[in-house]
């Protein structure tokens, strides 16, 4: 590696990279720490698992709504302001969460707070192409990733602990969640307001040499793809292949947010386990999940291939979750989650390479957030379908089933969009 890159990429790394994991990592938290707060939650409010599942996943309707202008919006005025944005309004509507009062407060203040997040993720994916080559891609989306089963790692034990401080103050543990998991992303609003620069021209800890060295490998990259694929932003909501990729990413998300929302119910369902005890439990695949994450993302940079480092992780989620849903022992239960949480994981940083080496400019900030929207309407559909079986059936079997269905769907979408690697890998050649 020339000196300049090997360089350069690790000024870049190590300045945003942090930011953005623990941005992302208080996004996720606040984002499923309902799952902890569900039980008791629901208890108090008189919730069926109907109710709270549409509750949980309304905040994904608001997101699809509302992802693609975010994003756009983002491109528009640069990533430091439209993030801080993003990042005041979310904390504050996840605060929120402490007062509802019933099923319609509690609707209601999910659908803003999706509207409020929306476009926080596509919008560090699409920021991510304006600082990192391709061949680095993978890697890089998976650091940033790792904040996802990080924050339940961390979150989870966290969030047991916050729940038993049941009565403090005069209220209840799920409040007490509610309100001081969303301080930090309030704080963090300030810190991405006067750290996070735009484009790598407003870098002044980068060289003269090192900004001009970045700009001109990562312009060479884009004039290549467009030389391949040149789409405009409308025609990019359009191209069968970036809505096929939002159903692949679907059959990702649905099991994902799925076991997020409702995972600490199955383990309260074993018996005689308190908070903590659940939390830690909970945690466990997400900790196996991330290690997975991290080495599988390095070895598809390693190797130049995607389409087969996302196909064996797709295959991964299919295998565990049919296995889960027909085993009612707590530990090979567990194991078989565990499985299907590595093919979650090591399927996601894989899964971003595909539309980014589709995509560039205006193009790239509506299509990541068209692909995320799709899929993230996932988030509705997991927990809304999830709870309905489950009250219906009265145990999870059919529950979990579903969400194992959506991921065949994504493994043959996949081997139909294929990767381009014309895209993606022909620029090396094209270095500054």
């Amino acid at each position: 590696m020339d000196s300049i890159e090997q360089r350069t990429i690790s000024k870049i790394s190590w300045r945003l990279l942090p930011l953005l994991m623990v941005s992302y990592f208080i996004a996720y938290l606040d984002r499923v720490n309902l799952g902890f707060a569900g039980a008791s939650m629901s208890k108090d409010l008189g919730f069926s698992a109907t109710v709270f599942g549409n509750a949980a996943g309304i905040f994904f309707i608001a997101y699809f709504l509302f992802e693609v202008p975010s994003n756009l919006a983002l491109e528009r005025f640069g990533a430091r302001r439209w993030i801080a944005r993003i990042m005041l309004s979310w904390g504050v509507l996840s605060m929120a969460q402490a007062w509802v009062g019933g099923a319609t407060s509690f609707n209601v203040v999910r659908f803003l707070l999706g509207i409020a997040e929306a476009g926080f993720f596509p919008g560090v994916i699409f920021y991510l192409t304006l600082w990192f080559p391709a061949a680095y891609r993978a890697r890089i989306v998976g650091w940033f990733m790792f904040a996802v089963p990080i924050s339940t790692v961390i979150g989870s034990p966290i969030s047991g602990y916050i729940l038993n401080m049941d009565g403090f103050g005069g209220m209840r543990g799920w409040q007490w969640l509610f309100i001081l998991e969303a301080i930090p992303a309030i704080v963090l609003t300030f810190v991405v307001l006067f750290y996070l620069p735009d484009r790598p021209k407003d870098a002044k800890w980068l060289t003269a040499e090192e900004a001009g060295w970045l700009q001109s490998r990562i312009d060479a990259e884009r004039v290549h793809r467009e030389s391949i694929h040149s789409i405009s932003w409308k025609q990019a909501l359009l191209n069968w292949k970036v809505i096929s990729l939002g159903i692949v990413y679907m059959g990702i998300t649905v099991p994902l947010y799925g076991l997020s929302f409702f995972l600490p119910q199955i383990i309260k369902g074993f018996g005689g386990l308190g908070n903590v005890e659940i939390g830690f439990i909970n945690a466990f695949p997400y900790l196996v999940g991330s290690i997975a994450m991290v080495l599988w993302s390095r070895w598809s940079d390693a190797r130049r291939e995607r389409k087969l480092f996302l196909l064996i992780p797709l295959a991964c989620i299919f295998f565990g979750l049919v296995a889960a849903a027909q085993i009612s022992s707590p530990v090979p239960k567990m194991a078989a989650v565990t499985v299907a949480a590595v093919g979650i994981f090591s399927a996601l940083p894989v899964f971003w390479t595909v539309p980014t080496a589709l995509l560039s400019g205006v193009a790239a900030a509506a299509g990541i957030a068209w692909i995320n929207s799709i899929g993230n309407l996932g988030g509705y559909i997991g927990p809304t379908i999830f709870g309905v079986l489950k009250d219906r059936m009265g145990n999870d079997f059919y529950a979990v089933l579903f969400l194992a269905a959506l991921s065949v769907v994504a493994i043959g979408l996949v081997l139909v969009v294929g990767h381009d690697k014309r895209a993606e890998l022909g620029a090396e050649g094209a270095r500054a």
